[in-house]
């Protein structure tokens, strides 16, 4: 396996591509309810559901098909993921019938969990040992992208050209990615002769156990409230800058995961730790914001600061303990990541339906806290180990 000395850019910036439509896939109909509610004749609320069944699709496939296709070459997997994005988003283009739309939407959906249990791995491979943070982050930098940037865009075009013609732009776009990938992205090989990478020896493998529940964690305390955030702008008299502040969010995720891909390499558990404790510390302002919203401005820019770095760290510590099971490891990462989005959904509906916007912030905190007290039971472990011998 040939590992560059210097970052690739070129060929990360294909993996940073994927990443972000696979997100701008996920996430444009939110942009466009009203739109396709119309067009289609169903309420938003079934509208929404192209959101789901994406990431049911996600949730259902990554374990499996990575699991699969274990020995198969990155490259080949790589290219099938970007050409479903293409035949499926082009297909949303000209079809006007909703069930199979969700059909349609499913299978973009499993598009996005091979990505997703790629990504870290093909990464991590093209890269050198000690760069492989800073590679992360620059791949990772297309997430907050789409969600700040992409989607007001995409959302804008919509209201312009019509909701499925911006699927068709990403279908074009996805087109040109695949030569992108031809031309520039190394292929690797994954097979490890006499080492077991099955799901089992994975999923047994306690380090990788306590990233996965760090990950749950977080994540999930993040979309309690991310997905409720305009409840929360509500309670805070802030609804008329919705817009803004989610390019606050935004911007913040990208300068977060900028600083990260600095410091990421030399000092990854520093890294976790001060970021989860200003993420506990953005929930306790934005508690206090409740009240005074001028102080929500800055719960609201830390909070994207913490967590925009977030994914990279996780998925580099992930990369760091499973090593030649990265995809494997990952698959599973993915699938927990999603179980923690759709679980934000449920508990933080049922916080706000039964109790208030309050509520929700301290199961934000507390969680937040969680995490980073399993961050510090890890690192305890590894210093009593290293006293031992």
């Amino acid at each position: 396996m040939h590992r560059q000395k210097k970052l690739p850019i070129l060929a990360l910036l294909a993996l940073t591509v994927s990443g972000f439509i696979a997100i701008i896939t996920e996430v444009l109909p939110a942009g466009l309810l009203p739109q396709i509610s119309t067009s289609l004749g169903v309420s938003e609320s079934y509208a929404g559901q192209f959101i789901t069944m994406y990431a049911l699709g996600s949730v259902l496939a990554a374990i499996p098909v990575i699991s699969l296709t274990k020995n198969w070459n990155r490259k080949p997997l790589l290219l099938i993921s970007i050409f479903g994005f293409f035949l499926f988003n082009l297909t949303t283009f000209f079809l006007n019938h909703y069930f199979l739309l969700l059909v349609v939407r499913f299978l973009a959906g499993v598009s996005a969990g091979i990505i997703w249990g790629l990504l870290t791995g093909y990464t991590v491979r093209m890269v050198s040992p000690e760069m492989s943070g800073r590679a992360l982050a620059i791949v990772g930098i297309g997430q907050p992208i789409a969600l700040s940037l992409g989607v007001p865009l995409a959302t804008w075009l919509g209201n312009v050209i019509g909701w499925n013609t911006v699927f068709l732009i990403i279908s074009i776009l996805s087109l040109f990615l695949i030569f992108w990938i031809i031309a520039i992205v190394p292929d690797f090989s994954v097979k490890e002769k006499g080492k077991s990478s099955s799901l089992k020896s994975v999923i047994s493998n306690t380090k990788v156990q306590r990233i996965l529940l760090i990950t749950l964690c977080w994540i999930l305390a993040h979309n309690l409230l991310y997905t409720y955030i305009s409840s929360f702008l509500k309670v805070s008299n802030l609804s008329e800058y919705t817009n803004w502040i989610l390019f606050l969010f935004g911007m913040c995720s990208i300068i977060g995961i900028f600083i990260t891909g600095r410091f990421i390499d030399g000092g990854l558990r520093k890294m976790v730790i001060i970021n989860l404790i200003i993420f506990c510390a953005s929930g306790i302002i934005l508690l206090i914001g409740e009240k005074y919203n001028i102080i929500a401005y800055l719960g609201i820019a830390l909070w994207g600061f913490s967590f925009g770095g977030a994914p990279t760290l996780l998925q580099k510590s992930l990369a760091d303990v499973a090593k030649q099971q990265i995809d494997l490891a990952q698959s599973i990462f993915v699938t927990v990541f999603n179980i923690a989005v759709a679980g934000g959904g449920i508990l933080g509906g049922f916080l706000l339906e039964y109790y208030s916007i309050s509520f929700l912030l301290i199961f934000f905190i507390v969680l937040a806290m969680v995490s980073f007290l399993v961050v510090i039971s890890e690192i305890k472990l590894i210093k009593c180990q290293k006293t031992k011998i």
